[in-house]
């Protein structure tokens, strides 16, 4: 037993031990600025969050969710996939089933604790805060936090993309608890009585769903729903390899976002079931969040789409050809998931009775907005969802596809480093008048140098996809065609409904270009190509 504690411990202490080393290095860098450039008068303001807040607050945050990925194993699993997200060469090591899930969960749940009591002990000193910040009860949920995502992760399941679901699912449900005792102004230990309990259960759950996974238990519950299809498909011969191809990814990947929507949006809607919920702020609330899930369930979705494998690099097709399959399937992905949405939306208006309030709402816009504009509007709203759906489907595409892990972690660290940036930077710009006037005095040449940025990293993937001759010369002028014509209709659309004196028209062309994907979704069959090569 204890060998092995050590053995899975030292685990994670080898693979993880940087990005620990990272966060040390960057608190005492950061407290050292404090003291020595701002001084100890500088208190660090969390309610509302200042600046020196959203330094400390952001990093955390981040260190918080990679450990939530780290000791759940989900950095080396498929989070789509029925199987169990645990490793599945632990299942080999002569240690029990209960050690097996219990050491990883104690590790993790310490370590979620650690984080909230360092961040605790750093936030009062030095200069203290301005708000009491408790101890016990935020270190106890952090650590249901996590041990319930172990649980819920290491779970096989009967259909693909379940798993990301149900953990969703139940983890707003612990939030929605915790922000009810908080909201009636419960007091410490009842906080503490809600939290504690939870890390006992998580870890039954954990240790029942290591246990089925040890012994191979994966549930199959494809056939209930694809039987007929199956076995239609069966008696069918596919007239193209593309053809075959896309239908193998819709059946790997393409059902997952269209599942998700299904579970989550219901859901949501139930809240305009509530009695007292038939205002209309509620009801545009609810509508609003709806309409934003389907692009945030987009990005969980994208994570197993965006997995290079052996098996793609053995198929007797072109990485151009691997590419349109899957560029075909996140389409009709994304056209599924958004007609469950235009489905579930009505119905749960009219059978909740909130449909007079949406009604009234909407006449009201109407007569202030014009129907032509109003329905040109909710056309563009929509595309733009459509899109932003879409785009978060195959955005991560040239980087996942490369299968270097040192482009994947290089390019999440930027993008950790740009968010914990972001609140800072953007508190300074609101506060300082002289930022704001150099900003928009510079903003014709902020745009042309982002417009040009994107039009150089474009044309660089179009000369290495010629070069290559991943791409046919006809292939690259159609593809060049249509972006400049999906630029030109929506530059149109933009001109004809915010046309005005104060928006300069430069500003919409720009909107209009940096809005359209080019370069990333370019670059995905260089990204194959190179991780075929290997």
């Amino acid at each position: 037993m204890r060998g092995a504690a050590r053995a899975i411990g030292w685990e994670f202490h080898r693979r993880h031990r940087l990005w620990l080393m990272a966060l040390a290095a960057y608190v005492i860098v950061f407290f050292a600025i404090k003291l020595l450039i701002l001084g100890p008068g500088r208190p660090i303001r969390v309610n509302p969050p200042n600046g020196l807040a959203g330094f400390i607050i952001a990093p955390v945050s981040w260190t918080f969710f990679y450990f939530v990925a780290v000791f759940s194993y989900g950095l080396s699993g498929d989070l789509a996939a029925r199987e169990s997200i645990f490793p599945a060469r632990m299942f080999t090591l002569p240690v029990t089933t209960r050690a097996l899930a219990g050491w990883p969960m104690l590790y993790g749940t310490a370590a979620a604790a650690s984080l909230w009591v360092a961040t605790a002990i750093l936030v009062r000193w030095p200069g203290g805060v301005d708000v009491y910040v408790p101890w016990v009860w935020p270190a106890l949920l952090t650590a249901a936090y996590l041990a319930w995502t172990q649980a819920l992760m290491w779970m096989p399941y009967g259909l693909p993309g379940v798993r990301v679901v149900i953990a969703a699912l139940w983890l707003m449900v612990v939030d929605v608890i915790v922000l009810l005792a908080l909201n009636y102004k419960a007091r410490e230990l009842v906080m503490v009585a809600i939290c504690a309990p939870q890390i006992p259960v998580a870890y039954l759950v954990g240790w029942y769903a290591v246990a089925r996974a040890r012994r191979g238990d994966v549930p199959d519950w494809r056939g209930l729903f694809a039987r007929a299809t199956v076995r239609r498909r069966a008696r069918e011969h596919f007239l193209s390899r593309a053809r075959a191809q896309t239908w193998f990814e819709w059946r790997r990947h393409g059902r997952v976002l269209p599942a998700m929507v299904a579970i989550v949006v219901p859901v949501e809607l139930l809240l305009l079931f509530i009695p007292g919920n038939d205002t209309a702020p509620v009801v545009f609330l609810t509508l609003i969040v709806v309409l934003i899930t389907p692009p945030f369930l987009a990005i969980f979705a994208a994570a197993a789409l965006s997995t290079a494998t052996t098996f793609v690099a053995t198929r007797p097709m072109t990485s151009a050809s691997l590419i349109a399959a899957k560029v075909r399937m996140t389409i009709w992905s994304t056209l599924a998931a958004w007609l469950l949405v235009i489905i579930c939306v009505p119905v749960a208006l009219v059978m909740s009775g909130t449909m007079p309030v949406f009604v009234e709402r909407a006449r009201a816009g109407i007569e202030v907005t014009g129907r032509l504009r109003a329905i040109a509007a909710v056309a563009l709203v929509f595309a733009a969802l459509f899109a932003a759906t879409w785009k978060r489907l195959v955005q991560s595409l040239c980087i996942g596809l490369t299968g270097r892990d040192w482009v994947i972690r290089s390019t999440v660290l930027l993008a950790l480093v740009f968010l914990v940036a972001v609140g800072p930077v953007a508190e300074w710009i609101y506060f300082d008048r002289n930022v704001q006037s150099a900003i928009w005095n510079g903003l014709p040449w902020i745009l042309v140098c982002l417009v040009c940025v994107k039009a150089c990293a474009g044309a660089w993937v179009a000369i290495r996809l010629y070069d290559r001759r991943l791409l046919s010369d006809r292939a690259l002028v159609a593809g060049a065609a249509c972006w400049l014509v999906t630029v030109a209709a929506l530059y149109g659309v933009l001109e004809w409904f915010a046309a005005s004196p104060l928006i300069p028209r430069y500003f919409l062309g720009a909107i209009a270009i940096l809005s359209v994907p080019l370069a990333r979704v370019s670059a995905a069959p260089l990204a194959l190509a190179w991780s075929r090569h290997r």
